[in-house]
């Protein structure tokens, strides 16, 4: 009888081994994607994302690439400027309301950066129209409220197509255009998440379409709040 009390010990601790590596092993996965993987994010200034290193306070900055001024109608009918994400970190994307594709999971991923940073004032979210010709205000804020958008922290933005696109291509740089050139007429459609610090540089470029890259984009995020 002991013998089989005895096995029956081995087996139970043998069990509880097993699940305490793999609880492990989980919590490892998890700690990977919380941190950024450098201390100071790159700065970006072209389509390439080649990654350039400054500290905060290089000269180079000064002349640096960053977010043009622009005027776009979010989904509440309000003027959206540059000044609306003054001292603000903030996330872009570009996507249309009837996108049957990319762009569901796309809103999916940009709404767990929503729920990540829900209480952080100093965080933003702005998504571009790429057919503002049909999503109007009135059409984004039904789109909204229908995907549980958040209008104070996530701003859905309408407008010139010019300025979008020009937005888009030539300031974001969310589309590879391998050289080519295009018009307004030439459709943007990019699964790209663009990472824009409190002084409007880029500082990182994400697959939208990706769980893990939206977790690094969440702890970039993070890191970028300590500069």
């Amino acid at each position: 009888m002991n013998w089989k009390k005895k096995l029956y010990s081995i087996k139970n601790s043998s069990i509880l081994i097993v699940v305490f590596i793999i609880l492990i092993g989980c919590k490892n996965d998890k700690e990977e994607v919380v941190q950024s993987r450098v201390e100071v994010l790159p700065f970006y200034n072209e389509a390439s994302f080649t990654p350039k290193w400054f500290s905060k306070d290089n000269d180079s900055l000064k002349n640096f690439h960053a977010v043009i001024d622009f005027s776009l109608i979010n989904q509440d009918g309000n003027t959206i400027t540059n000044e609306t994400f003054k001292d603000k970190i903030y996330v872009t994307d570009f996507f249309f309301t009837t996108c049957p594709g990319i762009c569901p999971k796309m809103t999916a991923n940009m709404d767990l950066i929503q729920d990540a940073f829900i209480d952080d004032d100093e965080v933003m979210l702005l998504s571009h129209s790429v057919t503002p010709e049909t999503d109007s205000a009135s059409v984004l804020k039904a789109f909204a409220t229908e995907k549980g958008i958040n209008s104070s922290k996530w701003h859905l933005v309408t407008g010139k197509r010019s300025e979008i696109y020009n937005l888009g291509r030539s300031v974001y740089f969310v589309e590879e255009n391998l050289g080519e050139q295009k018009t307004d007429d030439d459709f943007l459609h990019t699964e790209n998440f663009i990472l824009v610090d409190k002084n409007k540089h880029i500082r990182g470029i994400y697959n939208g379409l990706n769980k893990t890259a939206i977790n690094q984009l969440i702890a970039d995020i993070k890191t970028l709040k300590k500069e």
